[in-house]
């Protein structure tokens, strides 16, 4: 069983800030190494009828050791923007999810 805290936010809390369906914008941070951009594009494709459902963009800091991802992701309800967050959250090198 997992025991790491559930950190993604509440169905009520998006559900009262977002319309839905319609675009919710993720930001992810990690290791600029080991093609952490495209894991980060593939965990999230996988939650999508889609591929088209994605816009993202990435910028790597000055030193170029860690990489920013944004995802404009269209989602259809809460539960999607959960399942996406609970991806993100296993992908290897995240440092940071906004």
């Amino acid at each position: 069983m997992d025991n790491r805290p559930d950190h993604r936010p509440s169905v009520d809390l998006l559900e009262s800030t977002h319309p839905f369906p319609g675009t919710y914008t993720i930001k992810a941070i990690g290791s600029a190494e080991g093609g952490f951009e495209q894991r980060v594009v593939d965990a999230v494709t996988a939650h999508l009828p889609a591929a088209s459902d994605l816009e993202h963009s990435s910028r790597e800091t000055r030193g170029g050791r860690h990489v920013a991802v944004t995802l404009h992701v269209t989602v259809q309800n809460a539960e999607q923007v959960r399942a996406i967050y609970a991806a993100l959250q296993a992908v290897d090198g995240l440092t940071l999810l906004l």
